[in-house]
């Protein structure tokens, strides 16, 4: 069976913004160098290998570590999701661009939208999910972008008993949620363009 198209009754426009430790604060924490993340001070190999802990990453479930390769598409949000039992990560390779839309975590059972909001993460860093934080998959500014998400097992459980018709899914970990058919609202952002 195929889902049933949904219009829109309301279009949210959102502009894309720039992804800073600042901005994204409500949703998460950057993964790279930040200048609020010091050195540890352990000497690793005579002060010639620094580590930093710019993340706390969580899971309640073994991870996995996969690789999404990521091609370009239509820049509109129909589907959001949560996670419960890990703090999701993304990780761009070769420095190529993405864009995430995202909500901050809330207690009803879908996101408020007057909160969501576009970054555009230019693929020196990564970023790590709050608990509960709404999002959907990372949009790619070019095709072939690889993206590393770090996730719970448990996801990928929830995500094979999604509902065949809504595609929406639910699990211990998972709250997947069609929000154009639940809200009638769809999100849209103004694609950034392509590095030449």
């Amino acid at each position: 069976m195929t889902q049933a198209a949904t219009a829109p009754t309301g279009i949210v426009t959102l502009a894309v913004e720039t992804a800073t430790p600042e901005a994204l604060a409500a949703f998460g924490r950057v993964l790279g160098r930040t200048a609020d993340v010091k050195p540890v001070s352990v000497d690793f190999y005579k002060g010639r290998v620094l580590m930093r802990y710019p993340v706390e990453f969580a899971c309640e479930h073994p991870v996995d570590i996969s690789l999404a390769t990521v091609d370009t598409r239509p820049p509109e949000v129909r589907y959001m999701e949560r996670h419960f039992q890990h703090t999701q990560t993304f990780i761009p390779l070769a420095g190529k661009p993405f864009v995430v839309v995202m909500a901050p975590p809330s207690d009803g059972d879908l996101p408020d939208l007057s909160q969501a909001r576009a970054f555009l993460f230019d693929g020196n860093a990564g970023f790590t999910l709050h608990l509960g934080t709404w999002h959907e998959f990372p949009f790619a500014v070019e095709d072939a972008t690889d993206v590393v998400v770090i996730l719970s097992s448990q996801t990928g459980y929830d995500l094979h008993q999604r509902d065949a018709v809504t595609e929406e899914a639910f699990g211990p970990d998972l709250d997947k949620k069609d929000i154009l058919a639940r809200t009638g609202t769809l999100i849209r952002f103004a694609p950034p363009t392509a590095r030449a």
